[in-house]
């Protein structure tokens, strides 16, 4: 199988391509900067701003026969308009030249958050009962919900797709989520917002091991059969309480306890406020607090792989405990350098 990974030298498309060389498949990844560690393992790396109208992504996928679309904007804090050119735009136009192409099967990565409700704990989602909300209070969330239900309507015979949801996607090389939260707390600006707040996790390896199972399901010529034209949440077993978690972590690595901390009401309010104010004065970086962070902190929201289990053998390889033990080495190893 021919491969192609946008996004590949980043978190998740690393490992995809990582457990793609190892089973003896082609791969390319697409991304803006030259990844000398990808190509050690045997994948072609192109240079591309998918988001550059001029980008020949026809070309790109010639050859091609499935692609795992990981790009994506994420983060709390940008324009509308930054948020849209990479995860609704490209991700159309992307589709267009993929199917135009021959390409037969698309795997969109997508999020738990495109069904996230302010002021609606998710516990044990699933899929079906858990639908979009009408209102979104980040750009990331919305415009990953716009590319999902578009990815998902392009779903014909000759040409299946299907959308995974992993959440909060942690492990060794991490980029994003551990280290943010690192980092804060060391700085002083890290609050813990209520407590007892349960979510879900998704250990790297798990999450591509899920992308890798669903391509291998989709069969071109069944458009009705799953995991084709459906979108699925992908955790690993059980919710974790997130604020014993990052207590553990942070323990764990000598770090002192989180003793900041806000009530969800009172955090909301500060949110509001800053964020209406780094948008009226335009300041640089992103506000301490937002209403998206906050609500996220602050609710319960777990969800069922019970679906991925079912339509394509989804089952985490790794268990908390094992991913735990592994990340909090790979975050002391980062420390010592």
């Amino acid at each position: 199988m021919h491969a192609l990974v946008t996004g590949g030298g980043g978190f998740l498309g690393r490992e995809i391509t990582r457990q793609l060389r190892s089973r003896g498949d082609d791969v390319t990844i697409v991304g803006r900067q030259p990844r000398p560690t990808i190509e050690a393992l045997g994948a072609k790396c192109v240079r591309m701003d998918l988001t550059l109208p001029g980008s020949d992504l026809r070309a790109l996928c010639e050859g091609v026969d499935v692609v795992f679309h990981t790009a994506a904007k994420a983060g709390i804090w940008g324009t509308r308009e930054s948020y849209y050119a990479i995860n609704v735009r490209a991700t159309e136009r992307l589709l267009a030249a993929a199917r135009s192409a021959g390409v037969s099967r698309f795997v969109h990565t997508s999020s738990p958050s495109v069904v996230f409700e302010r002021g609606h704990d998710a516990l044990d989602a699933s899929e079906e009962k858990t639908p979009y909300p009408e209102s979104y209070t980040a750009f990331y969330p919305e415009t990953k919900a716009i590319a999902e239900r578009f990815v998902l309507k392009q779903n014909a015979r000759g040409f299946v797709v299907t959308a995974l949801r992993p959440h909060y996607i942690w492990g060794p090389g991490d980029p994003h989520l551990l280290p943010r939260v690192i980092d804060r707390h060391r700085t002083g600006r890290l609050f813990q917002i209520g407590s007892g707040t349960k979510v879900s996790l998704t250990f790297v390896e798990n999450a591509a091991k899920a992308h890798l199972q669903a391509c291998d399901a989709l069969d071109p010529d069944r458009p009705d059969k799953a995991p084709a034209g459906r979108a699925y949440f992908v955790t690993d077993d059980g919710p974790v309480d997130f604020w014993a978690f990052i207590s553990n972590l942070l323990e764990q690595l000598g770090e002192g306890p989180v003793k900041k901390k806000l009530s969800p009401a009172i955090a909301r309010a500060i949110s509001s406020v800053m964020a209406t104010a780094w948008e009226t004065f335009n300041w640089a970086g992103e506000p301490p607090m937002t209403p998206f962070v906050v609500d996220q902190l602050a609710q319960s929201h777990w969800y069922s792989s019970a679906a991925a289990k079912r339509d394509f053998g989804y089952a985490p390889d790794v268990g908390h405990e094992a991913a735990l033990r592994r990340t909090i080495e790979a975050l002391k190893d980062r420390a010592r350098v």
